[in-house]
């Protein structure tokens, strides 16, 4: 009642006066942002427009059922002031989003705004209406869709992922908990439409998924859907494993292209078997140090280099670069690839070296980052490569005498 009251006051200034054609009307325009036909579950905007000339005292306007659409009002309605043919005159606006529910021609039904107005120093109801709206609504061609159990079908202005882990996978220890938090926020669409929970599901990693928590943000362009997946996980082995990327397809409603988003891949449990290689072993007696001494002196350099391959810091982040090969992983072997080039920059540096690794680095590269028509290489073949490559190994100050040249027999 006070909205009426506060309308009534606002256009009391208006003269009463007899009302002629064109000083009431009231238009409905359907816009698609992408600028065509929009596809099943695609917001299609709803512009009500009225232009009055005239003093209104109440007001309401009345939508039709809309039967073959979802749908949503973006804000209030706006008043504003405006002209007619050069003459003051009062304006309207609301807003509503639509999301037709499959393909096909439909009519969006006449908006009808019921108006008290002041004529001739006496109250009168009008019924001004606007005319039908027609909306083509185009079926999906090709693979996926609207109608595909899968992927989930998602029409959107914008989307994107964030992903947070408290602590950060490499960190933890066997049987250690973090808390994986994935968000993914889009425009143009209601966060009923957003996706179900992806399953995260690794061999070796015990995962505990938590509630989902959905949320729209109204704004004047469309709606803002938020939603927001957690899950506890805990390495169930000692070794480092990785937890897979999760693709998430999803049609751009602006360029009219599908594009690809995704939840990164994550070694998770690298910190175990790391803490595990780097452990110093425990104190030896006399006896047992004298006959270690002994034996290391008759082994020499071959000795040396074998307990260097047995500790080489990279050998978890190998181990992982296998698995992801059989797997045919490609971001899983491009993760655990750059975790062994920190762990061990001498080895990343004989990679580099090696003049038959780098074309099929950079082909790697090229799959992974590129333009998305590069093949994948032989991940297998490529591991087994990296593996065979050590580092150069400087000759430790103690057995630099054995380099040197011998004294004459006598």
């Amino acid at each position: 009642m006070v909205r009426w009251c506060l309308v009534a006051l606002v256009l009391a200034a208006t003269p009463a006066f007899a009302l002629e054609d064109g000083d009431l009307s009231l238009t409905v325009t359907a816009e698609v942002p992408g600028g065509a036909a929009p596809y099943p579950r695609e917001m299609v905007l709803l512009r009500i427009r009225g232009t009055y000339r005239a003093q209104i005292a109440l007001e309401d306007l009345r939508q039709p059922s809309l039967p073959h659409f979802g749908w949503t009002q973006l804000g209030r309605d706006r008043w504003f002031r405006t002209t007619i043919q050069g003459q003051e005159a009062r304006g309207f606006e609301r807003t509503v989003a639509v999301f037709p529910q499959g393909p096909g021609h439909f009519v969006v039904d006449p908006f009808l705004h019921r108006l008290t107005i002041v004529d001739g120093g006496e109250r009168r109801l009008i019924e001004v209406r606007s005319n039908p709206v027609p909306i083509a609504v185009a079926a999906w061609q090709g693979p996926g869709g609207p109608d595909a159990p899968e992927p989930w079908w998602l029409p959107a202005e914008d989307l994107t992922i964030t992903d947070v882990w408290e602590p950060e996978p490499e960190t933890l220890k066997l049987g250690e908990p973090a808390r994986r938090t994935v968000t993914l926020e889009a425009r143009g669409l209601t966060a009923d439409a957003l996706p179900p929970r992806p399953v995260l599901r690794t061999r070796g990693i015990l995962t505990f998924a938590g509630p989902v928590e959905r949320q729209t943000r109204i704004t004047p362009a469309g709606p803002v859907a938020r939603v927001t997946y957690r899950w506890d996980v805990r390495p169930g082995v000692p070794e480092p494993i990785t937890l897979s990327a999760i693709a998430i397809p999803w049609f751009d409603t602006r360029a009219r292209v599908m594009r690809g988003a995704e939840i990164p891949a994550r070694i998770v449990g690298a910190r175990a078997a790391r803490t595990a290689e780097e452990a110093p072993p425990p104190p030896a007696s006399p006896w047992r140090a004298l006959a270690a001494g002994l034996a290391a002196f008759g082994l020499g350099l071959s000795a040396w280099g074998v307990s260097r391959r047995r500790e080489a810091p990279a050998a978890p982040a190998l181990r992982a670069l296998a698995r992801a090969a059989r797997r045919r992983d490609a971001r899983g072997f491009h993760a655990a690839l750059d975790h062994a080039a920190r762990r061990d920059p001498g080895l990343a540096a004989a990679w580099r070296a090696d003049p038959s690794l780098g074309p099929r680095l950079a082909a790697l590269d090229a799959a992974l980052f590129g333009q998305g028509d590069a093949p994948v290489p032989d991940l297998a073949g490529l591991a087994r490569d990296l593996r065979t490559i050590r580092p150069p190994a400087a000759v430790p100050d103690s057995l630099a005498p054995l380099d040197g040249p011998r004294p004459a027999m006598r």
